[in-house]
């Protein structure tokens, strides 16, 4: 259910009736030739979507813009501070709250977000311990992708726009990818990269940190159904009905 297609006289019941929000959350940033600007909120609006269809959740209008530091230098690259997406998320938990929901998941497409999401959701939880908060990043994909993998990795926590990356976007969302442009960039990523702020453009021009070419949709869709099949377990199991 798309929240903002809703109307104002009907949309309380239907609220009262589900008490979930999901929200799809990306970013507008680099992704190599063969990805557009907007593949991370593509990527979570169209996971949301799915989840939706699972729980009986409304999916409300996306957030398409992230905290990208690591990238803002490349071209489209357009970033926003911690602080302003952790107070504007903050913002939204307390309306969706106000409205009646009562479990909100935050679908998050770009892994710089994270530290953001996981701190609206201490806030709202040092406030509203009864609202429940959710900020999800492919749950369960890392086993998944150790047996999915044909390269290995160019950094323990980072893919991006690489073997993983377009294999996800292959399942759900293949019309956005020109495999043709694909790349295989493979950076050397130094190990002061975890310890000191480092821009990316140190280390790649491409913005891909790994082979492109290897992207299938099949892998795509192991890492997209093992998430889809944690979340749901975990909203159906936070889930109240107050």
């Amino acid at each position: 259910m798309k929240f903002e297609m809703e109307n104002s006289y009907e949309v309380k019941d239907k609220i009262l009736q589900s008490n979930i929000a999901i929200l799809p959350i990306g970013a507008v940033e680099a992704h190599g030739p063969h990805l557009p600007l907007s593949t991370d909120t593509i990527l979570a609006e169209r996971l949301s979507t799915l989840l939706a269809e699972k729980v009986g959740a409304f999916v409300m209008p996306s957030l398409p813009y992230g905290q990208v530091w690591s990238l803002r230098n490349f071209p489209g690259s357009i970033n926003i501070s911690n602080d302003s997406l952790i107070s504007f998320l903050v913002d939204i938990g307390r309306s969706l709250y106000d409205q009646g929901f009562r479990t909100w998941a935050m679908v998050n497409g770009h892994l710089g977000n994270q530290v953001a999401l996981k701190e609206a959701a201490r806030v709202l939880y040092d406030e509203i311990p009864e609202f429940k908060v959710f900020y999800f990043f492919y749950p369960g994909m890392n086993a998944v992708v150790k047996d999915i993998r044909e390269t290995k990795s160019v950094h323990g926590t980072y893919f991006h726009a690489c073997e993983i990356e377009t294999s996800i976007m292959l399942y759900l969302a293949e019309e956005f990818v020109d495999m043709e442009r694909a790349l295989n960039d493979v950076p050397t990523i130094g190990e002061a990269a975890d310890f000191t702020p480092t821009p990316w453009e140190t280390f790649t021009k491409s913005a891909v940190l790994g082979d492109a070419t290897l992207a299938t949709k099949e892998k795509g869709r192991k890492i997209v159904e093992t998430a889809l099949e944690k979340m749901v377990d975990m909203l159906i199991g936070g889930k109240t009905n107050d």
